[in-house]
């Protein structure tokens, strides 16, 4: 994994203080805070630093991020985040500035949480065999719990879905992704910075419920691809891409299949069976682990994957 894209928007002593870690090429998050202590998490261990975080160390990160210039990233701090090359996430707190009801801009920065963007490619490959069948996609729907895979998962099972993969003959789809939180393409100005395959098509930074919609009445995709469904809208703009003959692969934040069942929102794609197989994950045996699939159809659980 190259960090130089992470190591250029880092003041010098906080480079340093990263680069003083061994296994610094497993980073994970960089929480840098003012008058607080550096936070770095190697997988799952937490380091916390000596250094003490100046607030002039938050101003020269955040200029970097934004060329000098905060009204080329307003867009973005309204989400609160930016997105920096290599697909990197950087999480902003600090002082909301509001119109109205909503976040016009965030200013007075306090914090910084650095996301590493990893890209695995291939780690979906033996999950794509469980979910097509006669080259065509089940509605798939991935379970995780925060930080074990899922859209680092996902991101893998587009590409595949896009390329195709020739060892088990399966051509490549149309694809639509709608990234609303420009997690699975981590765009930079419009420009995926992972590799989402060549049949790919992109919706950046759009609401999943309008992004659906604009995608099948302009871009005619087989497959539509989105991250973390949760609202009445998003389920409801579902059953009209599935109703339009349009494959899902989705996410939702859960411990098993019970969280999907057991949930209101999910009742009316559940009574249309809209999925047909559920991916679930875990931390277990590492970031990423599969415990299981689920059949809708059987109802039956396949482990040992």
């Amino acid at each position: 994994m190259n960090l130089q894209d992470i190591f250029s928007i880092l003041p010098e002593k906080v480079e340093r203080e990263v680069k003083r870690i061994s296994d610094y090429n497993n980073l994970q998050e960089i929480r840098v805070k003012v008058n607080k202590p550096l936070i770095i998490q190697i997988g799952k261990r937490e380091i916390i630093s000596n250094y003490i975080v100046t607030k002039e160390d938050l101003r020269k990160s955040f200029n970097v991020m934004s060329g000098y210039s905060i009204y080329s990233v307003e867009d973005e701090l309204k989400q609160g985040y930016i997105t920096i090359k290599g697909g990197h996430r950087v999480g902003i707190c600090g002082d909301c500035v509001l119109e109205g009801n909503k976040i016009k801009t965030i200013k007075s920065i306090s914090s910084l949480n650095i996301r590493i963007c990893k890209e695995i490619i291939g780690c979906s490959n033996s999950i794509i065999k469980k979910i097509t069948h006669n080259n065509t996609i089940f509605n798939t729907i991935i379970i995780s719990p925060p930080n074990c895979g899922k859209t680092t998962l996902l991101r893998d099972i587009t590409r595949n879905i896009s390329y195709g993969m020739n060892n088990i003959d399966f051509k490549g789809k149309k694809v639509c992704v709608i990234d609303e939180r420009s997690e699975i393409g981590a765009c930079l100005n419009g420009i995926n910075q992972m590799d989402i395959g060549i049949r790919t098509d992109i919706m950046d930074n759009c609401p999943k419920s309008i992004g659906i919609m604009m995608a099948i009445r302009s871009m005619a995709p087989e497959v539509i691809i989105c991250d973390e469904i949760g609202t009445y809208e998003d389920i409801k703009s579902i059953l009209t891409a599935v109703n339009c003959g349009v494959k899902l692969v989705t996410t939702i934040h859960g411990f098993g299949i019970e969280d999907l069942f057991k949930r209101d929102v999910f009742k009316d794609a559940i009574n249309n069976n809209v999925f047909e197989r559920a991916i679930v994950l875990s931390g277990k045996n590492g970031m990423g682990t599969v415990e299981y699939i689920y059949n809708f159809y059987t109802k039956e659980i396949e482990r040992g994957l």
